[in-house]
C-alpha cells in the first residue's frame, strides 16, 4: 500500500460547537446525517488504498478540532508506515516512540492533550486524536487526527471519532473483500487459460492438464497463479 496525499473537499463540515450538547435532538440528527454521508463516500471507494485516503480526508471535516489528519501503519518491533495523509506535515508527524502507541494495541482511542512538539513530534501538532483501525498480533493501522493548538480534542471528539472509525472500518473490509474476490476471479481465469493451453499442447485432458501445472508448480516452487501468468504470457507474446 501506498501513502497518498489527500485532496481537502467541501461536502461537510462539523464545528465543534455543533456537538457541545450531543444529547439534544438536533444535534445528534446533524450528526447521524454526516455520518451517513461520510459513510456513503466511504462505501463508494474502489480500493483498500482510497477508502483510507477519504477517511483521513474525512476525518478533518467531522472531528471536531481536527486540523489534519492520516493514517498509519504500525508493526511489532517499531516500523511505522504513513499510508495516507491530508498534507505533508503529516506524512512524518508520528514519532515511533510515544507511549500512545502502545495503549492503541488495547484501546480503541487514545487522546493526548499536549505533545508539545516533543519527542520527535513535527512541531505545531499540539493534539493528537488517534483511532484504532485494525488490530492483529503483528500489525496496528491507525486513523490519527492533529491540531495546532493543545487541548482541541474532547470527549465528544473520541467518541465521534470511535463512531467514524466503525463506518471507515466496514468500508475498508467491504471494498478488501472486494479486491479479493476480483482477485480470485481473475486467478481462476488464468488458471483455466494456461489448462487449455497444456491440453492443446500436450494432447491431455483438462484434469491431466491441471496435475501438470500442479506439480510444476510444486517443483518450480512457484505459486500456481504466477505459473499459469507466465505461460498464457508467453502464448500471448
Amino acid at each position: 500500500m501506498h501513502g497518498h496525499a489527500v485532496v481537502p473537499s467541501e461536502r461537510f463540515v462539523v464545528a465543534s460547537s455543533d456537538f457541545s450538547d450531543v444529547s439534544g435532538p438536533a444535534v445528534g440528527l446533524e450528526l447521524a446525517e454526516a455520518l451517513t454521508a461520510a459513510a456513503r463516500e466511504l462505501h463508494q471507494t474502489t480500493t483498500p488504498d482510497a477508502t483510507l485516503d477519504t477517511a483521513a480526508r474525512l476525518a478533518v471535516h467531522l472531528l471536531p478540532g481536527a486540523e489534519h489528519a492520516g493514517v498509519f501503519e504500525l508493526e511489532r518491533g517499531d516500523t511505522l508506515r504513513t499510508v495516507a495523509w491530508t498534507d505533508d506535515i503529516v506524512r512524518e508527524a508520528e514519532p515511533r516512540d510515544l507511549p500512545h502507541w502502545e495503549r492503541l494495541w488495547t484501546s480503541p482511542v487514545v487522546r493526548m492533550a499536549d505533545s508539545g512538539g516533543k519527542d520527535g513530534e513535527r512541531p505545531g501538532l499540539r493534539s493528537v486524536l488517534s483511532m484504532r483501525l485494525r488490530a492483529d498480533k503483528r500489525r496496528l493501522t491507525v486513523l490519527t487526527a492533529y491540531a495546532r493548538a493543545p487541548h482541541a480534542f474532547d470527549e465528544t471528539a473520541a467518541r465521534l471519532g470511535r463512531l467514524f472509525v466503525a463506518h471507515v472500518s466496514l468500508a475498508l473490509n467491504s471494498v478488501t473483500v472486494r479486491e479479493q474476490l476480483t482477485e480470485a476471479m481473475h486467478t481462476r481465469d488464468l488458471i483455466g487459460q494456461a489448462t487449455g493451453i497444456l491440453m492443446e499442447r500436450l494432447d491431455i485432458d483438462a484434469a491431466a492438464a491441471f496435475e501438470s501445472l500442479v506439480r510444476a508448480s510444486q517443483r518450480e516452487n512457484t505459486k500456481l497463479r504466477d505459473l499459469a501468468r507466465r505461460i498464457v504470457g508467453a502464448t500471448e507474446n
